[in-house]
């Protein structure tokens, strides 16, 4: 399969940055708390955003591949605007709100915990410098990746 130069560089840009700034965040998780948690793999929030270094990767290598003046890459620029606003506004408040409601349920029943029910997931979205980071992480990764690629189709053709 040839990868170089083709549609499933793009989709591997995007994949794979979003994949490479979650380990980042799972890292960082262990270096700070001293302690492993695959959970940090899959959760959202925190520092980077792999949303943002998926969407903005994806983008970055659809520019490289296409032209940065071309419609694909409007395409995917805005799809990653839109992305990345939702993540920094709308899921962020959402994850404020479920702190809230958290709290509430605290206070209400604060003499039966069980009754309560599970406790609301609080970190969704991201602070702005959360996904700045990961849009930066994002258009290094496909820069990279474009160029790992490009050196690798000198030795091994088929890529």
């Amino acid at each position: 399969m040839i990868l170089y130069n083709t549609g499933y560089e793009v989709i591997l840009a995007g994949v794979l940055g979003a994949a490479f700034a979650q380990s980042l965040k799972f890292i960082g998780f262990t270096i700070k708390n001293r302690k492993i948690n695959f959970k940090s793999l899959t959760t959202t929030g925190g520092m980077p955003s792999a949303h943002s270094a998926g969407v903005v990767g994806l983008a970055t290598s659809a520019g490289i591949l296409s032209g940065f003046d071309s419609v694909i890459f409007a395409i995917a620029f805005g799809l990653a605007l839109i992305v990345m606003y939702d993540a920094a506004g709308v899921r962020r408040a959402a994850g404020k709100i479920a702190a809230t409601l958290n709290r509430v349920k605290d206070e209400l029943y604060k003499h039966n915990t069980q009754a309560a029910g599970e406790k609301l997931k609080e970190l969704l979205g991201h602070t702005p410098k959360e996904v700045f980071v990961g849009a930066v992480l994002g258009v290094i990764f496909a820069f990279v990746w474009h160029e790992v690629l490009f050196k690798l189709t000198l030795t091994l053709p088929l890529l």
